[in-house]
């Protein structure tokens, strides 16, 4: 895959998912696929898992302030999700393999405020305005 494929791969997938359709989580991967949360210390390897969760997955979130960028088979996606009115600030990582997703790691945190100390040589972060 070129650069461009590999973009829009990891474009369809968050589109998919902004759009809540679980689809996405069969049809764009390889079949022996791994998903990582190192977060809560979960691993999905393969079709049927990724197929039980998503079934069982009530809401996907919906994804904005996205940001992708990469080369070769690894690729990096830093957006908003947002669960209902709950925003997460998440950063994925994508390895690639025959044009589909061989592997995908997730960390997600909760947006939290800078302490008043190093306001004096920080600025504000527009997730929005990032290029």
């Amino acid at each position: 895959m070129n650069e461009d494929e590999s973009r829009a791969l990891i474009n369809r997938f968050l589109d998919g998912i902004d759009r809540g359709d679980k689809t996405v989580m069969v049809d764009l991967f390889n079949d022996d696929a791994v998903i990582e949360w190192p977060a809560s210390g979960e691993q999905l390897i393969g079709v049927e898992d990724r197929k039980a969760v998503y079934a069982r997955t009530a809401v996907l979130p919906r994804i904005s302030n996205r940001h992708i960028y990469g080369s070769g088979d690894l690729w990096i996606a830093e957006a908003t999700t947002t669960y209902g009115t709950k925003p997460y600030l998440a950063c994925l990582i994508f390895q690639l393999r025959d044009g589909r997703i061989a592997r995908q790691v997730g960390y997600w945190s909760e947006p939290s405020s800078a302490p008043e100390w190093r306001t004096e040589w920080t600025r504000p972060l527009d997730l929005g305005a990032r290029s």
